[in-house]
């Protein structure tokens, strides 16, 4: 099987490459990817040398490229995606390019050479689900966001150009992943890179907001199933069920670094937070027989130990763009 990998040098992007390829030796990977915020070509360094891995620096916008390389590739899966909230409320219009007419890219070569895409998305399409039951397929979708609006507007232009033209596509809407190689703006590895550092940790509006975790290996695993079982046109949301708030996560990191709680500071919420995600994922479980294996709190600690262990992969990262609260907040 041959697979072009779009935004494959990202944190799950780059999980579901070494999986794949331990798991699939003998199949072809192609990974596309222009190597802005948030990738890291070090994120698969073990397999650089693999004679069945090749990497392209690109961007999915370009459509020339994307058009060759999917004409020989069996299965395109997109992982390239703008995906931080704070920075599309700051600056929206990088996610309006990558996140739609990335996608449109995709589509268009999809159609073009009737291959299988398989669409990356995110829970967060849904909107706030504070007062409600976990959200399942069928619900609407109400973005809060910049970000998630762009997610839900290539999540309609998937489906729209499978009832129009008729392309073989799956839709994953994943929860809130974690472990090694996330990229430091991100909750938990800042989290871990500031009290590694013995800075305030902040928290918006204290951190009350509650999501839910999963393992990065569990989502690829799961994505792995859909490319076995899942069924063209549908759309199956990924999950396992670890609902925590903000707060109480952050209290668990620092308790695992031995750092004291006092460092978490209260700052100013951003514009349209959403307090609750919560998704159904029978789904898929009735679908595939995919469950989630990683037990969160083992999980976490071992995401923890990787982080502790590898300050040679996020120090250049980790600088104040990444690591600082966004210019809304307040008590900074």
């Amino acid at each position: 099987m041959r697979l072009l990998v779009c935004g494959g040098a990202g944190f799950i992007g780059s999980t579901f490459i070494k999986n794949h390829l331990q798991t699939k030796p003998n199949d072809i990977v192609t990974n596309l990817d222009n190597l802005t915020i948030g990738s890291n070509i070090n994120n698969l360094k073990e397999i650089i040398k693999n004679k069945n891995y090749h990497f392209i620096k690109d961007d999915i916008k370009n459509l020339e490229t994307i058009s060759i390389l999917a004409k020989e590739s069996d299965i395109i899966i997109n992982f390239a995606a703008e995906t931080h909230v704070d920075r599309s409320i700051s600056n929206p219009k990088p996610f309006i390019e990558t996140n739609v007419f990335g996608t449109y890219s995709i589509l268009e070569a999809t159609r073009k050479h009737d291959k299988l895409f398989i669409h990356v998305s995110t829970d967060e399409i849904y909107g706030d689900a504070e007062n409600k039951k976990s959200f399942d397929e069928s619900d609407i979708l109400k973005p809060s966001n910049p970000y998630s609006a762009t997610k839900a507007s290539a999540d309609l232009l998937v489906e729209s150009y499978h009832r129009t033209y008729g392309i073989k596509c799956i839709t994953t809407r994943c929860t809130n992943n974690f472990g090694p190689y996330q990229f430091p703006e991100k909750l938990i590895p800042k989290t871990i890179i500031r009290a590694s550092r013995n800075l305030k940790i902040p928290l918006y509006d204290g951190g009350y907001q509650i999501r839910s975790w999963i393992y990065v290996l569990d989502h690829v695993q799961a994505i792995e199933s859909l490319i076995e079982k899942g069924k063209s046109g549908e759309v199956y949301n990924i999950t396992s069920w670890n609902e925590i708030t903000n707060k109480v996560i952050v209290e668990k990191i620092l308790k695992i670094m031995g750092k004291p709680l006092d460092i978490i500071e209260k700052v100013g919420d951003r514009p349209g937070h959403d307090k609750r995600y919560s998704i159904d994922c029978s789904k898929i479980q009735k679908a595939t027989g995919w469950k989630p294996r990683y037990e969160f709190e083992q999980a976490l600690q071992e995401t923890v130990s990787w982080y502790q262990n590898n300050p040679q992969w996020w120090e250049p990262l980790a600088n104040e763009k990444t690591l600082h609260p966004q210019p809304w907040t307040v008590n900074w």
